[in-house]
């Protein structure tokens, strides 16, 4: 379950409740309790998601069996006081894990976090591209109050703005079908590369570089495979001096 949820009013019922506006000075296990306590008045709760880390700090998902316990608790309870605080109540836009898979068994949960994961990396990708974008701004201002105006055009420069300039870190690259695998042990062939990666869903295959070492690329059908093989890889250490090989999605 997602740690936020951007409530709109117009989320279609569904068997979570987003509570949003709880005292975040309570300990999450006592919160628990209290919740467990009101909202099992209302239906089978399956599961209570609450989180500590500051961007989850005063929410919780309320997970039920069903969509009418649900929309009961919605009904009663909104705007119910909780530790001098009135909640707010509304339906979580996504499915819990848990209701995942209770409907759809443990092949659906799997790629429920797969669809997350890769929601959660592009967000970061634009984020990080944005702030990037931000921190050149005003160095690009300074720079045309210090230049003087041009008469004529300067011969062979190529342009540079600020979206050209903005690199996203490698770390915060979008999800991608091909990963691009770096600080690989000298002796890495295309067969002991295979029998690493070929372990994940779609793997297609992988592309040495012709004269450069350490570098190579492997390509899977979908990015859910290689966001798998991405998570599962990254740091592994390979060679003779177990040394962690770095893995990120290929540039586009």
């Amino acid at each position: 379950m997602a740690a936020t949820n951007d409530t709109t009013g117009t989320v279609p019922p569904n068997s979570t409740v987003y509570v949003r506006n709880l005292e975040e000075r309570i300990k999450i296990e006592q919160l628990k309790v209290a919740l467990e306590e009101i909202f099992s008045e209302f239906g089978n709760v399956v599961e209570i998601v609450a989180k500590k880390n500051l961007k989850a700090k005063g929410q919780a998902f309320i997970v039920f069996d069903s969509v009418e316990g649900a929309t009961r608790a919605i009904e009663e309870v909104n705007g119910f006081e909780l530790f001098d605080k009135p909640m707010v109540l509304d339906y979580a836009k996504t499915k819990s894990d848990a209701t995942v898979l209770r409907e759809g068994g443990n092949e659906e949960l799997e790629a429920h976090k797969r669809r997350r994961l890769a929601e959660k990396e592009r967000k970061q990708a634009q984020e990080a591209l944005e702030a990037q974008k931000k921190l050149k701004r005003p160095a690009a201002a300074a720079a045309d109050v210090a230049r003087p105006a041009k008469t004529t055009k300067g011969a062979g420069l190529k342009p540079t703005t600020g979206a050209a300039a903005a690199v996203v870190p490698d770390e915060y690259l979008p999800p991608n079908k091909i990963l691009f695998l770096r600080e690989l042990p000298d002796d890495a062939s295309q067969e002991s590369l295979s029998e690493v990666f070929g372990r994940f869903e779609g793997f297609q295959e992988v592309r040495l570089v012709p004269g450069r070492k350490g570098i190579a690329f492997v390509e899977y059908e979908t990015e859910a495979g290689a966001i798998s093989a991405k998570e599962a890889t990254s740091g592994m250490a390979m060679g003779e001096q177990n040394k962690p090989i770095r893995v990120t999605y290929q540039r586009q």
